[in-house]
């Protein structure tokens, strides 16, 4: 139960040490006393330009904590509570074996839990393990042909492994802190353990993934691989089986953490009879800015100072019903193409983590209502094809279509140069309006007018737009028990995470794969 010392700031470049001599000082204990100190978070307080800092929380360990705790009589000491994630473990392993229906963030960590409790889980994956499908994405972006099977949006880590690897979430989930502490054990960087903004980084990410699936794996757990399942038997409102590649396997619990593209995994709940409603969900472009511009207008005079990383934004304005926002915002990073099928084009972001890159990168996005599709979730996924297939055919069947802002907000010829667009197969120079409803581009106009007020220089004549980002979230969400978190109406069927409509990240959507898996095993104790 260690302190926390927060709000200490320090100027960029001055030493952690100095934090925590300052920490011994609001505490009002020699360094000899601590047991142990260590940085719990840091960030950058950039409001005013002219007087940037870092800011630390320190935590330190010592005896008498509450005591010491207490004199320092400060608003920003608490001692914070420590609850070690326990996983109960199974007497015997279950009859029939827990199944994991995709291996996301959520399907990942509902798997290492119920390996790590005795479940023996079985995940069937219908992208390829991270090793082939990296090769895979990386033959595609070079101008190779898609492989349906293994691409930026399934296989081994979900469509997070090709991304920045954020670790940012509004949730307030005490599962959270199991989340990130096992990230770092698998190996993840030792800063997203205090870093108020951790990120992984596509590069780090991907051994991650393989070592979550290696424990799980030697725990008596099974990832079968480019293993779609096709159907699930549903028998007097229970789960009874479940169907994959022509295989049929016996099963009563069965935890469906998908991801938001599987369109034809929900098509088949549906003829199930599976409740799913829309859910609101966004649609717009990538755009890209200079790195240094993004760290000018943060940073200001401090934009080059080492100390500090490469500058984030997040902004938002709303149009009257909708809001124009920005989404995953990658440092130093790529717009990347992320299509699942060959009639599409489909925008990403992505950085590694040291966020080197040249450009930054963003969505720019339109939010849009179940409302707009009068409620039908399947309404709203052939609106997103819709785009994505237009955007394809806008580009040459290869290119992405792309605009300069300056091109976009007052017409005119796209002159690619002081921004160079970053998507792998190419752009094409074509009227981005074109490509959504009138009053989507009107949201992004008004926005990206709006939001230049916010973060000088966002609306940059030459930065670039890049189209179509249709895959915020899932337009879907399958209606569950708020108590027993399984579909209504169906016994032992788990929705789960982003696909479902239940969480929007990596951390949200583990968090909610550990959630269902401890329902699982209640049952199974």
């Amino acid at each position: 139960m260690p302190i926390i010392v927060s709000e200490i700031k320090l100027n960029p470049g001055e030493p952690k040490e100095k934090a925590f001599e300052k920490a011994f000082s609001v505490l009002k204990i020699k360094p000899s006393e601590a047991n142990s100190v260590s940085v719990s978070k840091i960030s950058v307080d950039a409001r005013k330009k002219e007087n940037v800092f870092l800011v630390y929380s320190v935590a330190v360990s010592c005896e008498n904590e509450e005591r010491i705790a207490a004199g320092a009589k400060a608003k920003n000491v608490v001692l914070r509570k420590i609850s070690p994630a326990e996983i109960p473990v199974l007497k015997m392993p279950p009859k029939l074996r827990p199944v994991i229906i995709g291996f996301g963030p959520a399907g990942m960590f509902a798997g290492l839990y119920l390996a790590r409790a005795g479940a023996n889980p079985i995940v069937f994956e219908r992208g390829a393990k991270v090793e082939e499908r990296t090769s895979a994405v990386e033959n595609y972006w070079k101008g190779g042909v898609l492989n349906e099977r293994a691409n930026v949006q399934f296989g081994e880590g979900g469509a997070g492994t090709f991304s920045d690897g954020k670790l940012t979430t509004r949730i307030n989930d005490p599962r959270c802190d199991f989340i990130i502490e096992e990230l770092q054990k698998h190996g993840a960087p030792e800063e997203i353990l205090s870093k108020a903004k951790p990120h992984i980084g596509t590069d780090m990410l991907r051994e991650v993934v393989k070592n979550i699936r290696e424990e799980i794996i030697s725990l008596g757990g099974e990832i079968r691989f480019l293993t779609k399942v096709d159907d699930i038997d549903i028998k007097n409102g229970k789960i009874v089986s479940v169907s994959a590649e022509g295989m049929e396997f016996p099963a009563e619990n069965v935890i469906i953490a998908a991801g938001h593209s599987a369109r034809d995994t929900f098509a088949m709940l549906k003829e199930k009879g599976v409740l799913m409603e829309a859910k609101p969900f966004s649609v717009g472009v990538r755009i890209e800015h200079l790195q240094s511009d993004i760290n000018r207008a943060q940073y200001g005079d401090f934009a080059e100072n080492p100390a500090l990383w490469a500058a984030e934004y997040q902004l938002s304005y709303h149009v009257g019903d909708r809001c124009a926002y920005t989404f995953c915002m990658c440092p130093g990073g790529y717009v990347v193409p992320s299509a699942d099928r060959e009639d599409a084009v489909v925008t990403n972001g992505m950085s590694c983590f040291a966020r080197d890159g040249k450009n930054a990168n963003s969505a720019l996005v339109c939010s849009v209502s179940a409302e707009d599709f009068g409620g039908d979730p399947f309404k709203a996924m052939a609106f997103q094809h819709e785009i994505e297939r237009k955007a394809f055919e806008m580009g040459g069947g290869k290119k992405a279509p792309a605009q300069t802002v300056g091109a976009f907000l007052k017409g005119g010829v796209s002159r690619f140069g002081k921004v160079e667009p970053s998507y792998a197969r190419g752009v094409e120079d074509k009227k981005l309006a074109e490509l959504f409803p009138e009053e989507i581009t009107s949201v992004l106009k008004t926005g990206l007018s709006a939001l230049d007020r916010k973060l000088h220089g966002f609306a940059d004549p030459e930065a670039v737009l890049t189209g179509p980002e249709t895959r915020t979230s899932s337009p879907v969400r399958i209606v569950r028990n708020g108590e027993t978190l399984e579909a209504i109406g169906i016994e032992g069927l788990y929705p789960c995470a982003e696909g479902a409509g239940y969480a929007g990240g990596i951390m949200s959507a583990a968090a909610d794969g550990i959630r269902c898996a401890e329902k699982v095993l209640e049952k199974l104790m």
